[in-house]
């Protein structure tokens, strides 16, 4: 089963601002001391693009680990705020002030490709050992996205949408595992009990709510096309309409009225204290639901199979370590790349995250297999009748759109100020915008 998975499991603008606040937890200011040689050592600077207290001491571990084994490498680990890190990011690279090493989403791949900010990493992966473990999809789904089809970035984890419940909860009420979106849709509404203080489900209005609601939707519909082959977005697909109406028309009926502005750690403490019987988030929250409720208190949940029974699934969930063009030692960060894509370094992180490695070795160690919520991602991944779309990454302004058109679209909709057809039309337009714009300057 797990070389099925290994093969199937991933088919797999510039911000004005220069200004570099402080970066969360560091052990040295942001400058280019940290570039150099520091009382005969190599110093490399690695951002972590979603620090905290579930994730930052997993990176402090593999760092410690790393420096016993390369006692000539410094790692000088800055952690980044997830909601903020983009636009650190975007600082760096205007000020030409990167770091050597960092963690760097697949959708950010082609725009800071494209604004040359990072080092093709193709020449260092092809000599590497390990090079024929690391998810071939993967590595092919970054190469794909980007306008010179250069290798960015190694992914080392990879994820996948499911809904998060409480079957202690579910048995209570006598309501079953849901399956399809009808019993979606049944169980939120069965679930909520006002005078318990409880809700059925807990919808991301805030923050990064945009890549939440499109996975759903495209679920919920089975359109495998980002765009048809005229060049218009699906976006607006009326299937996508008569989804979102549904959904977002849960809200302050099935839902806490702070569902509006509630971001991820918002959303997913409404579930871990007790408020809420479903979310929709993916494996990697594994963390943590395992710290605030007991084993038998969660469970994961594929997103439920279309009408025709298909799971779709979006390609190219996944993170990476990438070398930025302006690093002094690129040799000795890229050994630092090629250990936390070890399958030992792998292991560490995704066991402890609760997410999928892309190393073919670690696919078979005995905590992927005792993990429910990984064998629930292995059931999607493996259905015969699973398929992928693909978002449109490639797109340099793919996030942006994101981030200022989508999120404060979905508050939109949620606070009555906007109709779901002029939501979806606006998100759908802005991405054939920017489709049209790529394809002149890039496809002539």
């Amino acid at each position: 089963m797990y070389k099925k998975v290994f093969r199937t499991i991933l088919a797999l603008s510039l911000v004005t601002s220069l200004f570099l606040a402080g970066c969360g937890q560091e052990k040295t200011a942001i400058n280019g001391d940290n570039h150099s040689a520091s009382g005969g050592k190599v110093v490399l600077t690695f951002w972590d693009e979603n620090a905290g207290p579930q994730r930052t001491p997993i990176y402090e571990e593999l760092i410690k680990r790393f420096e016993a084994q390369n006692p000539n490498i410094d790692i000088q680990y800055v952690g980044l705020p997830k909601n903020s890190a983009k636009q650190k990011y975007d600082a760096a690279i205007a000020a030409n002030d990167m770091p050597d090493v960092a963690g760097v989403q697949t959708s950010w791949l082609p725009e800071f490709s494209i604004r040359g900010a990072l080092l093709p990493l193709d020449d260092y992966f092809n000599q590497w050992s390990e090079k024929g473990k690391i998810n071939e999809p993967t590595i092919d789904f970054n190469r794909n996205i980007v306008v010179d089809k250069k290798l960015y970035g190694i992914p080392y984890t990879q994820n996948l949408d499911i809904l998060w419940y409480r079957p202690d909860w579910f048995k209570e009420s006598g309501v079953k595992p849901l399956e399809t979106w009808d019993e979606f849709f049944t169980a939120v509404e069965k679930m909520t009990d006002k005078g318990k203080n409880r809700y059925g489900f807990s919808i991301r209005g805030g923050a990064g709510g945009s890549f939440q609601l499109q996975r759903m939707m495209y679920a919920y519909s089975g359109i495998d096309k980002y765009f048809d082959k005229s060049g218009k977005s699906t976006i607006n697909d009326p299937k996508h309409v008569e989804f979102v109406k549904k959904y977002l028309g849960l809200y302050k009926k099935y839902t806490p009225e702070s569902d509006i502005t509630n971001g991820y750690k918002e959303m997913v403490a409404g579930f871990d204290t007790g408020a809420v019987a479903l979310v929709q988030h993916n494996i990697g929250s594994y963390g943590e639901h395992s710290k605030a409720l007991k084993p038998e208190q969660f469970a994961a949940l594929p997103l439920p199979k279309t009408a025709d029974g298909k799971y779709v699934a979006e390609g190219g969930n996944s993170i990476n370590f990438s070398i930025f063009k302006t690093t002094r030692h690129p040799k000795e960060a890229w050994k630092f790349v090629s250990f936390m894509t070890s399958a030992e370094s792998q292991s560490y992180w995704n066991q402890n995250t609760g997410q999928i490695p892309t190393h073919a070795d670690v696919l078979n160690e005995k905590w992927v297999k005792d993990a429910q919520h990984i064998q629930t991602a292995f059931k999607v991944l493996e259905d015969p009748n699973m398929v992928f779309y693909n978002p449109a990454f490639y797109l340099p302004d793919y996030r942006s759109i994101l981030d200022n058109v989508v999120d404060p679209g979905i508050q939109a909709v949620m606070s009555g100020k906007k109709s779901v057809e002029d939501f979806l039309n606006e998100w759908a337009g802005a991405m054939e915008k920017s489709k049209q714009q790529y394809d002149a300057h890039f496809k002539k």
